[in-house]
């Protein structure tokens, strides 16, 4: 594993263990609150922005948020290089978090944290899509082989069904294809640049 993916994955874990032995205290700190009316306004803070990512709801959240953070970032990694890459992940979180926060101020629903690296993740998914199309993935379920480019663009187009339907509640979707979207920007940006 690539030195910044493993950093990523043991400051998930710690933040994980920090839930565990301290409690809600530490979702009401670094979780991401909405910015919305009442009680809980004062529950946002600046750093939240980037904060959640490293707090995960469940070990399977954890688990497979990790999974994929390993399985796509440490090729990533190598890509960009180590500083780009982590400016490209926390880009990618940055989008997804403000993505989720003008979907929670629009509901105006019950405010409750957002937690977890899958902003994140789905950007680096993104970004492996559009670096290596042709490579083919195999799917646990159903178990079959298909190119990274049509997996990419079948997962996002899932997350966007699933999130317009408001299938699955308690699934950040918006914030997913958030980090898809400040992942796509910045390699456009990047590119744009290179020319």
């Amino acid at each position: 594993m690539m030195p910044v993916t493993r950093a990523l994955v043991l400051a998930c874990g710690a933040g994980f263990l920090l839930q565990l032995v301290l409690g809600d205290v530490v979702t009401y700190q670094f979780g991401l609150w909405p910015t919305g009316d009442g009680f809980f306004v004062s529950r946002f803070k600046p750093w939240q922005i980037v904060s959640y990512a490293f707090l995960h709801g469940s070990v399977t959240h954890l688990a497979f948020n990790m999974f994929a953070l390993y399985m796509f970032g440490s090729e990533i990694e190598r890509l960009l290089g180590p500083r780009r890459y982590l400016t490209y992940y926390m880009v990618c979180v940055a989008g997804a978090a403000l993505a989720q926060l003008a979907m929670l101020y629009l509901q105006r629903g019950m405010p409750t944290a957002t937690v977890g690296a899958s902003g994140g993740v789905f950007g680096l998914l993104l970004a492996y899509g559009m670096a290596f199309p042709q490579r083919r993935l195999m799917l646990l379920f159903p178990p079959i082989p298909m190119r990274a480019w049509v997996f990419v663009t079948l997962y996002g187009l899932v997350e966007l069904v699933l999130g317009v339907t408001g299938t699955q509640a308690g699934v950040a979707h918006f914030a997913h294809l958030g980090g898809m979207v400040a992942g796509f920007l910045l390699i456009l940006y990047w590119r744009a640049r290179r020319t």
